[in-house]
């Protein structure tokens, strides 16, 4: 096989309520072709789908569970512009002008997609600003740094003091920095509706369909099935989330697992503008809203990937959460109507791993690691796109495989 097979998660998160999407099906009985295969069919993949096919690509999509079913409902979607990384730290890992290219990268990311979803009518965008806690990787004083760096490189934040954080959110913490225009979704209508997108302009979805050999030439790259069909292809694109091509990690990156319950509705209780909360702390808790009122509250990542073990962890995780949530904010209720488990990938610098797969002629790959997956899908369909029509993208280095 070609990816690593992966658990990738455990539980029931919020985002699966309602009946998974159906989608027209395409069986492989024979050998076939396209322009473009993407293997995943998940946020990521579905990203890829619709903006090849737009630019006017046959596409093929293939997936060995089925579309958004792998990591993708796992998500807790917090689309921000802030990279996981702290521009003051990334400055020191990879320099101050390629630290702002990410950055503001990030931010143009984030702008595109918002526009991007609303264009194709698949979803509200709903805006939230992002709330960025004083915490033990940087305290009030490095929040000032962080700020100051911010304002030099043109990403409007605010500095909260301590009173003005109390006063304004109620949060009893010594400082804040106030981030603005990210976006809050549902990780699986998101997917849905990009797929749907690319489907409407021809291209084609076909599951359970496994991948387990290629021969990528400087013309076209063959694809065989487990069933012993060919796929023929200019273009081979890997979005298979965790489970990375040839089991081969990126220099920096790493798979981990998390954890994250999301609470009843309880629109009264909410914190002012519910906006996006997580703190400058290693492992970081993150909350956010849902449309209905819901608070997903997630975090507690650990430095393993034993399926078993991250299951068996899942109630002591989520209850670690509660008493995280509850003491933060002590006016909201903690009951977890929904929790889940699953695996997720970090990058040292908080950046993914996007472009042409080394001694893979017309191969790419997009590994959204980090805490901005879903915003570094938009930036993997975008350098993507702009490599497969000759044009190229002036921040391709920024993301390149690094083995």
């Amino acid at each position: 096989m070609l990816t690593k097979q992966r658990d990738l998660r455990t539980g029931r998160s919020v985002w699966q309520g309602e009946r998974p999407p159906r989608f027209p099906k395409q069986d492989i009985t024979a050998d076939t072709e396209s322009d473009v295969v993407i293997i995943g069919a998940g946020i990521s993949g579905a990203m890829q789908a619709d903006m090849l096919s737009e630019a006017g690509f046959s596409v093929l999509v293939v997936d060995r569970r089925g579309p958004v079913r792998g990591s993708t409902p796992a998500s807790t979607a917090l689309l921000q512009f802030e990279v996981d990384q702290p521009l003051i730290k990334l400055t020191r890992q990879i320099g101050e002008e390629a630290a702002i290219r990410a950055w503001r990268r990030s931010r143009l990311a984030v702008d595109g997609l918002g526009a991007r979803i609303r264009a194709l009518s698949i979803a509200p965008v709903i805006r939230r600003d992002s709330l960025y806690l004083a915490g033990d990787v940087l305290d009030a004083e490095g929040l000032g740094r962080e700020h100051e760096a911010r304002r030099r490189a043109g990403l409007e934040t605010a500095l909260l003091d301590a009173a003005a954080l109390k006063e304004d959110f109620g949060i009893d913490r010594d400082a804040a920095l106030l981030g603005y225009d990210n976006l809050e979704a549902d990780p699986v209508v998101l997917a849905t509706g990009f797929l749907r997108a690319a489907v409407a302009r021809g291209a084609r979805i076909a599951w359970p369909v496994e991948i387990v050999d290629l021969d990528a030439s400087p013309r076209s790259v063959s694809l065989r099935t487990k069933d012993g069909h060919r796929i023929r292809c200019r273009h081979l694109i890997f979005c298979t989330g965790y489970e990375l091509p040839f089991g081969e990690m990126p220099k920096g990156h790493g798979v981990l697992s998390t954890w994250a319950l999301a609470t009843a509705p309880q629109k009264g209780s909410l914190w002012p503008r519910c906006c996006f909360i997580w703190e400058a702390s290693d492992p970081y808790l993150y909350l956010r809203t849902t449309r209905d009122g819901r608070i997903i509250c997630g975090g507690e990542d650990e430095d393993f990937v034993d399926e078993d073990k991250r299951d068996a962890l899942l109630g002591q995780k989520v209850a670690a959460l509660q008493r995280k949530l509850g003491k933060l904010l002590p006016e909201v209720s903690t009951e977890a109507d929904y929790s889940w488990t699953g695996t997720f990938g970090a990058s040292t610098t908080g950046l993914p791993t996007i472009g042409p797969m080394p001694g893979l002629k017309n191969c790419w790959t997009v590994m959204g690691f980090g805490g901005n997956g879903i915003t570094y899908s938009r930036v993997g369909a975008e350098i993507v796109r702009a490599g497969l029509t000759g044009k190229g993208d002036p921040d391709a280095e920024l993301y390149a495989f690094r083995s």
